[in-house]
């Protein structure tokens, strides 16, 4: 379990967050900067940017998913960017209806060792228009 906290540690620091665990997962939990309204209201909680990962196995590797609440116009660029890295694309859809700006949610997994996929959302988080922050 020592391991698993040291990489989880690691993985919180490569994204630029702080860690959480929470029954053999380690999760980092950011949002997205920038306004949004849902029906005329203002709300700081529709846009996260959550990256996390599952139980490690022998060999290091472990479940990674990330849902990250993303613009309209940066839908392209970070998609491509997640692709090119060889990471899945399992879902891109709305949550909430009547938002301003118009969010989407695109969910990403793999199974590898988690500081590799940090580095890769910490790469691709440089083709949204803000990076996420805690």
């Amino acid at each position: 379990m020592n391991n698993f906290n040291s990489v989880c540690e690691q993985f919180a620091h490569i994204l630029k967050g702080k860690s959480t665990i929470n029954q053999d997962a380690c999760s980092v939990s950011l949002h997205r900067n920038f306004k949004v309204t849902v029906q005329g209201r203002m709300s700081r909680s529709v846009a996260p940017a959550e990256v996390m990962f599952e139980t490690l196995d022998q060999s290091g590797n472990a479940l990674c998913l990330a849902e990250i609440a993303i613009l309209e116009e940066e839908i392209p660029r970070f998609m491509y960017s997640i692709i090119q890295q060889g990471l899945i694309v399992s879902a891109l859809h709305n949550h909430w209806l009547y938002t301003r700006p118009l969010i989407m949610y695109i969910h990403i997994q793999s199974v590898e060792p988690p500081l590799n996929f940090a580095k890769k959302m910490a790469f691709s988080f440089s083709a949204l228009s803000s990076y996420p922050v805690e």
